[in-house]
């Protein structure tokens, strides 16, 4: 879905990168606009008589305090498979946090003795709040995960969540990290990544529905159509544009474009885990409601879950 053009970003030169000045000014403009803690932490804490829930780092910006969540299955065994569900990773993707959450809420305990589960549903709760996808150093959490990179590069976010599931690396069969693609990415988001390292802003579109990012290294195009399968009886599934492509890449199969996780330090690369996707929603959609997103969220990681215990 086309957008339109926005016009140049206000902070910073044309063809200048961003330098602590610029990184400054922008962080000053953002505003908190909703409440991890009311919204995240403690629907989280309610499921405290059903799962096992823990905090697994905090974060510190500015005078201001945010614990990191995870649950896990209270019957954990070292003899069941582990699935790895994270969501919020970029803060404004709401979907990825309440999915994740009535995915808990409604799916989790049908699988209790089958599976480890351990959800990470908002894993960037600065943005969370600020609905963006940035944390206040101006850094994409979902560029970070990965090891060597300089202070300017890392995002405590991202190393926070490694630090989690860096015990469980090996053993993880299934990973689903859960997205949005809405039309501020190209009306704020990606016109800010472009003058933040002083690069011409490319006008690209937004497409209209559900889709997957899989990983290029390991594509596993049954389990991506197993999703998008289930996916489709909740919400409408993202048709490639004109020249075959979803967000500027080959529609390898309905609905799924592939990424090289690793390589671009994604979410979804964190874990070994033979079964590894990334959804994507489009919540500003006419012909989807934000329930409709949750829901095709919640579904998307039933669908990952079973189809991976279908064929471990």
């Amino acid at each position: 879905m086309s957008t339109p053009t926005p016009p140049p970003y206000p902070i910073g030169t044309p063809g200048t990168p961003w330098r602590d000045s610029e990184r400054a000014t922008w962080l000053s403009k953002q505003t908190r606009q909703r409440s991890y803690e009311s919204e995240v932490v403690s629907v989280i804490e309610r499921m405290s008589p059903r799962f096992e829930v823990e905090e697994y780092g905090r974060l510190n910006y500015d005078h201001e305090t945010y614990p990191l969540m995870a649950i896990r299955s209270r019957d954990w065994r070292d003899d069941l498979p582990v699935m790895l569900i994270t969501g919020g990773v970029h803060g404004y993707e709401t979907s990825g946090v309440h999915g994740a959450l009535q995915f808990i809420d409604r799916h989790a305990e049908g699988y209790c003795g089958r599976i480890n589960l351990l959800v990470a549903p908002c894993v960037s709760p600065w943005a969370y709040e600020r609905i963006h996808r940035w944390n206040p150093n101006a850094i994409d959490p979902n560029r970070s995960f990965r090891a060597g990179l300089s202070p300017e590069e890392s995002a405590e976010e991202s190393a926070a969540l490694m630090r989690l599931v860096a015990p469980l690396r090996e053993r993880v069969l299934m990973h689903i990290d859960l997205h949005e693609t809405t039309d501020t990415d190209e009306t704020e988001f990606r016109p800010a990544l472009a003058a933040r390292d002083g690069k011409p802003f490319e006008p690209g579109s937004i497409p209209d529905g559900f889709y997957l990012v899989g990983d290029s290294e390991n594509p596993q195009p049954a389990f991506q159509q197993a999703i998008i399968e289930a996916v489709e009886q909740v919400t409408h599934i993202a048709p490639a544009d004109n020249n075959g492509e979803i967000i500027g890449l080959p529609e390898v199969a309905r609905g799924v474009i592939l990424y090289p996780l690793k390589q671009l330090g994604l979410c979804a690369s964190i874990t070994s885990a033979p079964f590894r996707t990334t959804t994507e929603v489009y919540p500003d959609s006419p012909s989807a409601t934000p329930e409709q997103c949750n829901t095709a969220q919640a579904i998307a990681v039933c669908a990952a879950i079973d189809y991976a215990l279908a064929h471990q």
